[in-house]
C-alpha cells in the first residue's frame, strides 16, 4: 500500500482473540483515540469484534464490552488480530475462515503480539513479511517456512501490516498517523503518552541473549554482559577471554555458533546501536556520542556506523533535532 492508502484507513475493526495481550491492545487503540482527540477531527473509528460476538478474556482476566460478530469485510478498512498468550489455542477454524473471508474480500489485515500466528495459519501470510513477539520467532519460522519473519518492532509489506506485542504497537500506530494527520499530530500523540521517540519500522525487538542461545553457554552469556557493560572503554577480546577462564579461540567459536557473527563485530554493533539511541533520545553531540561509545575518532565512527544503518551518524542527529523541534 502506498501513502495515499494508509492514509485513507479509516475504520478498524479489532479482532479479539481468547487471551489476547491488554497492553498490546491498548498501545494500539489509544495513539487512535489520541489522535481524534488532538486533531478535534474524527480521523478514525473502531470495532472490537470476536468470531462469535460474545466478549473475550484478556490474558490479564479482563474483557472488553461492546464486541460485536464481524459484519461485512467491506465495512472495515482494515482488520488487525490481536493476539496474546495460548495463540494456538485461539486461532480456532471459525477464526481462521474469518480471516480468509476478510483477505478474500481485498481488506489489508494486521496483527499485534502473537496475532501474526493466526494470520500465518490462515495462510494470508505466504510471500510476506512480517513481526511477531521475539518468544515466538524461532518456532513460527519454521512452522511457517513461505512467510519471512523478522525481529523489526513492525512490518509493513503491501497490505499486510504485522506488529510485535507490548509497547511497540504505539510506535506503529503512530506511523499509520503520521501518513493520515501529519508527522506534527504524530509527534503530538507520542508528547501525550509521555514517548521520548517514535521508533520506525527500522527498529528491531531487543531479544534477550538467553531467548536467543538458551541455557548451558554461561562464557557466552558472560561475555556479553561484560561487553554490555563496557561500551565506553572497550576491552580486548584477549583480556575477556582470559578473566572468563576460555582461550579467544574458543570464545570465537561460540559467537559463531550461536550468534552466527564474531566476538568483535558482536561489540562493535553493540557500541553502534547504543550510538544510535544517544542520537536519537538525548542531545550529545556526534562528537559526545563518539566518546562515550568508546571510538578513538569521528571517522572510524562514522564509517562503522554507516557499515551498520546504511546512513552517517549525522542523520540520526538530525532526527532528533526534527522530534524535538529544533528544526522544521
Amino acid at each position: 500500500m502506498g501513502p495515499q492508502q494508509i492514509a485513507s484507513l479509516s475504520h478498524i475493526a479489532f479482532l479479539l482473540l481468547d487471551q489476547f495481550s491488554m497492553i498490546a491492545f491498548s498501545n494500539a487503540v489509544e495513539p487512535l483515540r489520541m489522535a481524534n482527540y488532538l486533531s478535534r477531527k474524527k480521523l478514525y473509528r473502531w470495532s472490537l469484534l470476536s468470531a462469535d460476538g460474545e466478549p473475550v478474556s484478556a490474558s490479564n482476566g479482563l474483557s472488553l464490552s461492546p464486541v460485536a460478530v464481524p459484519g461485512s469485510p467491506q465495512q472495515y478498512d482494515m482488520l488487525i488480530v490481536c493476539g496474546g498468550c495460548q495463540v494456538r489455542d485461539a486461532a480456532t477454524d471459525k477464526v481462521q475462515s474469518l480471516i480468509r473471508r476478510f483477505a478474500a474480500q481485498g481488506v489489508p489485515l494486521g496483527a499485534i503480539c502473537t496475532g501474526t500466528f493466526a494470520l500465518a495459519r490462515a495462510g494470508v501470510l505466504n510471500g510476506y513479511r512480517c513481526a511477531i513477539h521475539w518468544e515466538n520467532l524461532l518456532s513460527i519460522s519454521e512452522e511457517f517456512p513461505r512467510t519471512q519473519f523478522t525481529s523489526d518492532l513492525f512490518v509493513l509489506d503491501r497490505d499486510r501490516f504485522t506488529c510485535s506485542g507490548g509497547t511497540a504497537p504505539l510506535d506503529f500506530m503512530c506511523h499509520l498517523i503520521r501518513h493520515k494527520g501529519g508527522k506534527s499530530l504524530a509527534a503530538d500523540v507520542s508528547v501525550q503518552f509521555i514517548v521520548d521517540r517514535l521508533r520506525d519500522d527500522g527498529d528491531r525487538q531487543h531479544i534477550p541473549l538467553l531467548a536467543r542461545i538458551g541455557t548451558g553457554h554461561e562464557a557466552l552469556l558472560d561475555a556479553a554482559l561484560s561487553m554490555e557493560s563496557n561500551i565506553e572503554n572497550p576491552r580486548s577480546l584477549e583480556h575477556l577471554a582470559a578473566e572468563l577462564g576460555v582461550s579467544l579461540r574458543h570464545l570465537e567459536r561460540l559467537f559463531k555458533r550461536y550468534l552466527s557473527t564474531t566476538p568483535a563485530q558482536y561489540y562493535l554493533d553493540l557500541r553502534l546501536r547504543r550510538a544510535r539511541e544517544l542520537l536519537l533520545q538525548t542531545n550529545m553531540s556526534v562528537m559526545e556520542v563518539t566518546v562515550a561509545c568508546g571510538f578513538l575518532s569521528s571517522s572510524h565512527f562514522s564509517k562503522s556506523y554507516r557499515g551498520l544503518f546504511g546512513y552517517p551518524p549525522s542523520r540520526e542527529r538530525q532526527q532528533y533535532l526534527v522530534a524535538a523541534g529544533a528544526i522544521a
